[in-house]
């Protein structure tokens, strides 16, 4: 293991400009712009676009409601960049569009097709999520409620399950030879981001330094939802069978098991809402406690994220200075 995995530069300040890897290059989000770096075979490719931002009165800033806005934007945002960087990407990396995709898009028109192909991508994205690592999770613990009576120890055991799941696919996705060179702009973008939260200058040699490893990862987000998950199914759980004791009297049966899946699925808005509060608390302080929160996520990144090679690096430099705001601070977390 690289030895600046384990001494991370020392942070000045928390910058709230973060990213995602994509096909050849990065997406990074800033406080006023988006932009998307692509290596392809005309060399670098950058976009920059302007960020809508909400009223600071509107309901998408409200505590634990301004988490849920957030991770559906952050995921019709993050599928658009993929699906435009696989458009960017060198002619050789990319797929011929079949008949059907010609079809459609003559039939709806280049730009309503794009709407189609993003919303499908995003509803099938976030339905695969749902379903391998809450669904699933809740399935097969089901089966175990007429064995298990206590609430709580049955929604530990269907997080442990849940989160054996989600570490078997991420190191199994790791080992996939397209997903190295990704997981390698991951490493560029988190490399790239400390290195400015260091400030140091934004050099090929000052980036490669730093860690590839950074605690306000998307990775840690979605550890600290099952974790949550946990907490919150338990209570709620408890409080249902509390105020309908004739569910508690069916318990083990099929129609019992498939009302608390529903009603846990029902409660996934509140469990992310929360998530979102404790990681932007987590991510402005920095003591023993947050790093006791954060270092479930910062281990699960040896698996998401590769060390980059010096053109990687510089992609990460261009998306990063792509969206520095104009007055200086003012991308603070």
């Amino acid at each position: 293991m690289d030895k600046t995995q384990n001494a991370p530069a020392k942070e000045k300040f928390k910058t709230m400009i973060g990213g995602q890897a994509l096909i050849e290059g990065i997406m990074m989000r800033g406080p006023e712009k988006d932009a998307i770096v692509i290596r392809s075979s005309k060399g670098l490719q950058t976009e920059v676009h302007p960020r809508k931002i909400n009223n600071p009165k509107s309901l998408k800033n409200w505590p634990f409601i301004r988490g849920i806005f957030n991770f559906f934007d952050s995921q019709l945002v993050g599928i658009k960049a993929l699906m435009r960087s696989a458009d960017l990407a060198p002619e050789e990396m990319q797929e011929e569009p079949s008949k059907l995709d010609l079809w459609l898009e003559k039939a709806l028109g280049s730009e309503t097709f794009q709407k189609v192909i993003v919303g499908i991508a995003m509803v099938m994205g976030v339905g695969l999520s749902v379903c391998l690592f809450f669904l699933l999770p809740m399935v097969i613990s089901g089966f175990m409620d007429g064995v298990i009576q206590n609430t709580l120890l049955l929604n530990l055991v269907e997080g442990v399950i849940r989160m054996v799941i989600f570490l078997a696919y991420m190191i199994l996705i790791s080992r996939m030879k397209e997903m190295k060179r990704v997981f390698a702009y991951h490493g560029a973008e988190h490399k790239t981001i400390r290195c400015y939260e260091a400030k140091l200058p934004l050099t090929v040699e000052n980036v490669r330094a730093q860690t590839r490893l950074h605690p306000r990862c998307g990775t840690s987000f979605l550890l600290v939802v099952m974790v949550i998950s946990i907490l919150v199914f338990s209570i709620a759980s408890s409080a249902l069978l509390a105020l309908i004791p004739s569910l508690a009297a069916i318990r083990g049966s099929g129609l019992y098991r498939v009302t608390m899946i529903l009603f846990k699925l029902l409660l996934l808005p509140l469990v992310v809402g929360i998530t979102y509060e404790i990681n932007r608390w987590a991510g402005r302080h920095d003591n023993w406690f947050t790093r006791i929160i954060t270092a479930p996520g910062m281990w699960m990144q040896h698996f998401t994220t590769n060390e980059p090679d010096d053109s990687m690096i510089e992609v990460g430099i261009a998306a990063v200075t792509a969206v520095l705001p104009e007055k200086e601070g003012s991308d603070l977390w």
